[in-house]
């Protein structure tokens, strides 16, 4: 009987050896031996030994990391896979910690097969002087995790020269220019011709191949590079995942992964929002979106869909997709980014000129937002009825004086249109200035450098006010006049929208006796001193401050 009951015992060893490695598992994890630090990217490499179809679909796996931070929170940070098989694949997690002290971990694996949970792990981070991640704060600023203020003073860079387009408007190219010249924001987008994550199918583009993958390479490269340049330059930028060209059938539909003709799951545009497998697949991009990229502080704010009214409206203004379900597919994806987003980024979606109003009150959409073509003299009055409507801030992500083209017979128009629209922003409540358009037209007419002395107002009302902002009624006569009360300073901007030269009086009420006044000309770029101005019964009143024909003029007025 001995012999026998050795026979069954090795019978069940070798049984059980069997099941154990049938079950998904993790087979060692290391890190690099970088030090573990608030505010930048530490990276797990995580080898596996685990069944999977698609590593990229979480239905079929994901890998997790449980974290508690040195507060107690519970955070989930979603990791991605970078190569090999079901026999042994190796993923990565990557996460940036926002507290300093010690932190607690665990690696989960779900399958198809089974889960896996490896022990708990420890590591602590240490401090840095970083600012770290954005989030809301009020109507006018964002606020940095260190508590610093941030507005948002930049233009938008859409995308790199496509194939048809001068080879030197590159991300290398333009973001040094906009960092050296004061900007720190700027907007750029996913599409089949630019980072195009989600495109087997690529266009207009020399930069990008197709890719049978189920993320183009080139895409996941090209952004790894893209945030290793912003986070060199102190950067911040809104990342656009998507644009209303996808969903057009003239446009990029004939192209796109969720396209039924193409083996996506939708049949139509409007099958897009509605199918659950193709919300189940838009869900895999985000995870893997914030997986790989999440860490970045440079990354201010993800940003759903470019103008998704042009998709939902034909060109005579009737529907197409129905306007509730692109409302439902906002509400479920925002809710759902928040959820594996454990950095806490900004997220917005914008519209062209077609409001979807239901979509402005989405609590999980932090900031709206509207684009203005031809209309930049209505900018500061846009601000006022979306805020008290929905509460929110709002932000004007695009501005024109044309959208049809740059042709430079309309140059001296539009860069007169580009000043005047960032000082409409500066003199309203919104944390990001509107941006301008058509970024290599301004690159050729030299106007990067005027966002250095939009910045140097900007900073000097965040400084005088230390966040504090108030709009303050002016008479002034023909002369467009905006005022803001940063604590105990009086921010003007004048701009003569006329030919006129008559001399204005421009009056406001302000709290002080006197006040010193500094002239600021954004054309130099300089300051001059202008003495003393007395108020008298609580109002201050300045004559002869004409800032001449189409131009215009800051003044700083401080309480002594």
């Amino acid at each position: 009987m001995k012999p026998l009951r050795i026979i069954l015992l090795l019978l069940v060893i070798s049984f059980t050896r069997t099941f154990c490695e049938a079950q998904p598992g993790l087979l060692n994890f290391t890190y690099n031996d970088q030090p573990f630090k608030q505010y930048e990217k530490f990276e797990w490499t995580i080898n596996l030994s685990a069944a999977f179809t698609n590593p990229y679909d979480q239905h079929d796996i994901k890998v997790d990391m449980e974290i508690i931070s040195p507060s107690g929170k519970q955070l989930g940070l979603p990791c991605y896979y970078e190569s090999g098989d079901s026999k042994a694949s190796v993923w990565k997690g990557r996460f940036a910690p926002q507290q300093t002290g010690e932190y607690r971990y665990t690696f989960v694996v779900k399958s198809k097969s089974g889960e896996w949970r490896s022990d708990m792990n420890f590591i602590t981070a240490t401090a840095t002087a970083k600012q770290g991640f954005l989030h809301k704060n009020n109507l006018w600023t964002f606020k940095y995790d260190n508590g610093e203020l941030f507005r948002g003073v930049g233009e938008n860079i859409g995308w790199e020269s496509r194939s048809f387009e001068n080879d030197k408007y590159t991300y290398d190219y333009l973001l040094p220019k906009l960092a050296k010249s004061g900007g720190n924001f700027f907007r750029t987008w996913m599409c089949y011709w630019n980072m195009p994550l989600q495109w087997k199918k690529v266009q207009s583009t020399k930069r990008y191949h197709k890719s049978g993958d189920y993320f183009n390479p080139g895409a996941i490269k090209r952004m790894d590079e893209l945030l290793n340049l912003t986070d060199s330059l102190n950067l911040k930028f809104m990342l656009t995942l998507d644009w209303h060209g996808h969903l057009m059938e003239e446009g990029g539909w004939k192209n796109s992964n969720y396209n039924a003709a193409n083996g996506g799951p939708a049949k139509t545009p409007a099958e897009f929002f509605t199918s659950q497998e193709a919300r189940a697949m838009y869900k895999n991009k985000l995870r893997y979106i914030v997986a790989r990229w999440g860490y970045s502080t440079s990354i201010a704010a993800w940003e759903f869909f470019n103008e998704v009214d042009n998709a939902a409206f034909t060109g005579a203004d009737s529907v197409l997709i129905p306007l509730h379900t692109i409302t439902e597919w906002h509400d479920e994806m925002s809710r759902y980014l928040k959820d594996i987003d454990p950095y806490g980024h900004l997220v917005t979606t914008s519209v062209s000129h077609r409001d979807i109003t239901a979509m402005n009150a989405i609590p999980y959409i932090d900031f709206n937002q509207k684009h203005i073509y031809k209309h930049t003299d209505k900018i500061a009055a846009i601000y006022p009825d979306y805020i008290s409507a929905f509460g929110k801030p709002y932000v004007i992500g695009e501005f024109g004086f044309r959208w049809e083209d740059d042709d430079q017979k309309y140059g001296n128009d539009a860069d007169y249109d580009f000043k005047r629209g960032l000082w409409y922003g500066m003199f309203s409540p919104t944390p990001i200035l509107p941006m301008s358009w058509w970024w290599e037209m301004f690159d050729q007419r030299n106007m990067t450098p005027y966002f250095k002395g939009v910045r140097m107002i900007s900073d000097e009302m965040l400084k005088a006010g230390n966040g504090s902002f108030e709009q303050v009624t002016a008479t002034s006569g023909n002369i467009e006049t905006y005022v803001v009360k940063c604590g105990k300073s009086y921010f003007v901007y004048m701009l003569n929208n006329t030919y006129g030269t008559l001399p204005p009086k421009i009056v406001f009420p302000v709290n002080g006796r006197s006040f010193t006044m500094q002239y600021f000309d954004p054309a130099t770029q300089t300051y001059s001193n202008h003495g003393i101005v007395p108020a008298e019964g609580g109002k201050l009143t300045l004559n002869n401050v004409h800032p001449g024909l189409k131009k215009e003029r800051v003044l700083i007025l401080t309480a002594k």
